[in-house]
């Protein structure tokens, strides 16, 4: 499978998922998270930012199940299930959702991020039914 590529500016969020957190980025002037991670505030403006843990809790905004594989790397796991998840923090995250059938899913179905380390250097997010 392909993997990520992203810019230097996104390391901390990599590094968050190697050690099994989830973190975005949090304006300094106004607090205001972000994700995906951008180097201005959509807000206020300022330049100045840190990284702020997130609980990785949230709830079902929207699901799409593929059949047609994008790359053929994932060819293997179709038919899969990707979810867009609104996180109790406010902020929107999409990505595979794990352990549950397409007609299990529900708008407002609570999920909770988990982490597959693929090895040394990737680890991946993804999302499973809360219990």
């Amino acid at each position: 499978k392909p993997r990520p590529e992203s810019p230097p500016d996104h390391k901390p969020w990599w590094q968050a998922l190697s050690e099994h957190r989830v973190t975005a980025q949090r304006c300094t002037n106004c607090q205001r998270l972000r994700l995906y991670p951008r180097p201005m505030c959509d807000v206020c403006y300022s330049l100045e930012y840190d990284w702020a843990d997130l609980k990785g809790e949230g709830f079902v905004h929207s699901w799409s199940m593929s059949h047609h594989a994008f790359n053929p790397g994932f060819k293997k796991d179709l038919p899969y299930l990707t979810v867009t998840v609104d996180l109790t923090e406010g902020l929107r995250l999409h990505a595979p959702l794990l352990g549950v059938e397409d007609k299990e899913v529900s708008i407002g179905m609570p999920v909770v991020v988990d982490f597959e380390d693929v090895d040394d250097s990737y680890t991946r997010l993804f999302f499973k039914r809360a219990e």
